[in-house]
């Protein structure tokens, strides 16, 4: 009991650190790149925006930048396959950075946290039900890093955590940048898709790829 009470602990401190950031430079950062202006840019600079894109999205791991709309952005300039591309390459990297600067702090800098007896069971927990969350927390605000974090923290198995990081980025990509071409595609629905599908088959993949 006392792991998870650590763990909801650290979920709420990570949390409002971001949501702290969010708070402070929110509304500025919202302002300049709303999916309108960030179009604007993309199009004026379209040789290369894409990897303006990209940059923003890698900087969304410390930076309360609107990633939906600077992908549906990239999507309504580049069109839906090459959008999706690069926001694939810019989200997923900021979970890779998040990740890979948690898991440096390695045993030491974790204890902090937990003995590590805890650290074990912790990675155990994230190996098994962290793909759920690094999945879900994709097409979600500020969740993103706090997850990815987490798992580094943990030492998720870096093998399962890279596969959950795409089963969950791939389709939230495919999905904004679909709307940002297509100004009428329900977004209720996008996002039903892009949570549930992933989530469905992430067992199936799981048991077949023995990651």
């Amino acid at each position: 009991m006392r792991l998870y009470i650590k763990l909801f602990l650290i979920f709420l401190l990570f949390s409002l650190f971001f949501l702290f950031i969010y708070f402070i430079f929110g509304n500025p950062t919202e302002a300049i790149f709303s999916q309108d202006k960030c179009i604007e840019w993309f199009t004026r600079t379209k040789s290369v925006a894409w990897m303006i894109g990209i940059l923003f999205l890698v900087s969304d791991i410390v930076t309360p930048v609107p990633a939906t709309g600077i992908m549906a952005a990239l999507g309504a300039v580049y069109g839906v396959v090459p959008g999706a591309i690069f926001s694939v390459i810019g989200s997923a990297g900021a979970g890779l950075i998040g990740y890979g600067a948690a898991r440096a702090l390695g045993v030491r800098g974790s204890r902090w946290i937990a003995d590590e007896k805890e650290i074990e069971k912790f990675k155990v927990f994230f190996d098994r039900w962290g793909g759920y969350a690094v999945i879900l927390s994709r097409a979600m605000p500020i969740l993103p890093e706090v997850i990815s974090i987490l798992a580094g923290l943990s030492r998720m198995k870096f093998s399962r955590f890279f596969s959950a990081l795409l089963a969950g980025t791939i389709p939230t990509s495919f999905l904004f940048a679909w709307m940002g071409s297509y100004p009428g595609f329900p977004y209720g629905t996008g996002i039903v898709l892009a949570l549930l599908v992933p989530v469905l088959l992430w067992p199936l993949f799981i048991k077949m790829a023995r990651i």
